[in-house]
């Protein structure tokens, strides 16, 4: 086993810089370790956290699924209430749209995702600062999604039990 090299407090801004162009141009296990490394030098950094999130939330449509785990359990460790319900939200959705194609199961949980995303959203929208609508155009963003394929919405209810009178 190799013994990781620490960050040096100093060099910790240019590596967020760095972290960010690594998500831009699609790379976010890049951008992952670099947050890792970030966070290993300075446990409290919250753009490194949030960043990290996001570099998780790229990898769902090809990774395992504890890595929205592993985004929830950073989510959890963020400050204020509207990021965590905010972040929450985004979490849920990103998951959602990388099981949206996925046949059968895949698609009763991205029903789930999504639904749990826009309850997020509509608690970080009555948390939110003031001017600041990000929850309400993520949760109209799902709302679309839904509206788009109705075929999802039918998934979930041929899941659900049938009442008999």
């Amino acid at each position: 086993m190799f013994e990781l090299k620490s960050l040096s407090p100093a060099a910790i801004p240019a590596a967020l810089a760095k972290a960010e162009r690594y998500r831009l141009i699609n790379e976010p296990e890049q951008s992952q370790s670099i947050c890792e490394d970030i966070l290993a030098a300075d446990p409290a950094n919250h753009d490194a956290r949030v960043m990290l999130i996001l570099a998780l939330s790229d990898q769902f449509a090809h990774r395992h699924p504890l890595a929205a785990a592993r985004a929830l359990d950073l989510v959890a460790g963020l400050a204020s209430d509207y990021e965590r319900a905010y972040y929450t939200g985004l979490v849920a959705e990103r998951r959602a749209r990388a099981l949206l194609d996925v046949p059968g199961p895949g698609a009763r949980a991205a029903v789930e995702w999504l639904q749990d995303a826009m309850e997020a959203y509509e608690r970080a929208d009555g948390l939110k600062p003031a001017g600041n609508d990000e929850a309400r155009l993520r949760w109209n963003s799902c709302a679309r999604v839904l509206n788009s394929r109705p075929d999802l919405l039918q998934v979930e209810d041929a899941a659900a039990p049938v009442m008999n009178e």
